[in-house]
């Protein structure tokens, strides 16, 4: 079902004034990402029946994130709301319902429960370094890329690893079990698996392992907070396509998903929520990905 939205253009100093602003989408009082006021009388501008017209009428939103991932989506124990650029994507998508950032539940979500969460409608939506397969995409929803990252290595600052080939024989560490490490084995590394990425990034910045690996998104969250200490390199040698979890109940959803990210796309908001987050790594503020055509209702 398609939704009623039609969206004005925006004008050239919009998006330079878009481009230039701070805070969060949804207006909230927090520093990161665009500065994205919610739309006023939102509800008025979709179908009966849609799910977004129901969640603009409510005023609130579930969101599931990670918070244990720095850049992507992280929350410390004083924090108020996670922060990182998954956060940042859902309080646009907020926003656009009508929904401030300071109305959005954010649900941790972790790997395992993606799926279940959606499924029994424990969230809204999922944006947790939610990788796209067609295997998720037979149980669940999945709008976008949003973003496209690939496994790449987090090496000290002062590091002579630049190429795959600089780590043959050298240490290299991630989670136990991931096949980031079943990958840079076959790159002639030796393998070192940890419980958590925390407890591999301390290693590389102990010195006690060389690298560590897993995808490039992760690891610019952990070089944007230690930036004098640490840097991400080699040119992603893996493709891992983030999208926007939603119930395949709602197939709507995922027109208007994909519609509202496009237009954050186009007026910077995508660049500056980039920048606030993941581009704190000192990384080059990358070109937005095409997103898939949705299935057809």
């Amino acid at each position: 079902m398609k939704y009623l939205r039609i969206k004005a253009a925006f004008a050239a100093a919009g998006m330079a004034l878009a481009l230039a602003a701070c805070g969060d989408a949804g207006n909230d009082d927090s520093d990161d990402g665009p500065d994205v006021e919610a739309q006023e009388n939102a509800a008025d501008d979709f179908d009966d029946g849609t799910r977004m017209k129901e969640l603009a009428e409510s005023g609130n939103i579930t969101i599931g994130v990670k918070f244990d991932q720095p850049g992507i989506g992280f929350k410390g124990a004083t924090d108020d709301m996670p922060k990182g650029f998954d956060p940042e994507i859902g309080k646009i998508l907020a926003a656009d319902l009508g929904i401030d950032a300071a109305d959005i539940t954010w649900e941790e979500t972790i790997s395992d429960n993606r799926e279940p969460f959606i499924q029994n409608g424990k969230v809204d939506l999922v944006i947790a370094s939610y990788s796209i397969t067609d295997e998720r995409r037979e149980v669940v929803g999945q709008a976008g890329p949003y973003y496209v990252t690939g496994q790449q290595l987090l090496v000290g600052a002062d590091s002579d690893i630049d190429s795959l080939d600089d780590v043959k024989g050298t240490e290299v560490c991630s989670v136990t079990g991931s096949t980031s490490l079943e990958n840079i084995e076959a790159e002639g590394a030796k393998p070192r698996g940890f419980d958590t990425y925390s407890e591999c990034v301390d290693q590389v910045l102990n010195g006690t392992v060389d690298a560590m690996t897993t995808d490039g998104a992760i690891l610019l969250g952990y070089a944007a907070e230690n930036p004098d200490q640490l840097k991400v390199v080699v040119d992603p040698f893996s493709e891992e396509r983030y999208g926007v979890g939603y119930s395949l109940d709602s197939p709507e959803m995922c027109e208007w998903i994909t519609d509202t990210l496009k237009d954050a796309q186009e007026d910077g908001d995508w660049a500056t929520a980039f920048e606030a987050t993941l581009g704190q790594s000192g990384v080059e503020t990358p070109d937005p990905p095409a997103m898939d055509e949705c299935p057809a209702a």
